[in-house]
């Protein structure tokens, strides 16, 4: 699943990277030509901050998940989620701070790229661990 978002965002902004190269080279003027730029960015940044969005509460939910199920685990699996949990809350903040700076308009792509690829592997390695511990904590 993380590597099928990869694959969106990798596609995305390769979609982004042909619209400008065929806005540029467009018979229009070059007001319009920056407002396209313009307007693009702008709908880029509004769906990255949507997938951010939700990934900070997916984080959120696996973390209250997690907390509750490593009450019933073994002290090695109760370590594995402390550092699970610890790289978890790690991004749940990048993401904040990369949200709040959408908002301030002081981020960049790269900045965003490498908020959602963390988040997303936060919540695959979340979502793997309680997949495997909870359910042997029930058996």
């Amino acid at each position: 699943m993380g590597k099928g978002k990869n694959v969106a965002i990798g596609a995305a902004i390769a979609g982004v990277a042909g619209y400008v190269a065929g806005i540029l080279t467009a018979p229009k003027s070059g007001k319009e030509t920056r407002k396209d730029i313009h307007d693009k960015a702008i709908q880029t940044k509004v769906e990255a901050e949507k997938q951010l969005k939700k990934l900070h509460s997916q984080l959120d939910e696996l973390l209250k998940q997690g907390k509750e199920a490593s009450t019933k685990l073994s002290d090695s699996a109760k370590a594995e989620w402390v550092k699970l949990a610890a790289t978890a809350v790690s991004s749940k903040d990048k993401v904040r701070a990369v949200l709040s700076s959408i908002h301030e308009g002081g981020t960049d792509d790269k900045d965003l790229q490498k908020a959602v690829q963390d988040a997303t592997t936060a919540v695959d390695h979340l979502k793997d661990y309680l997949a495997k511990n909870v359910k042997n904590a029930k058996s």
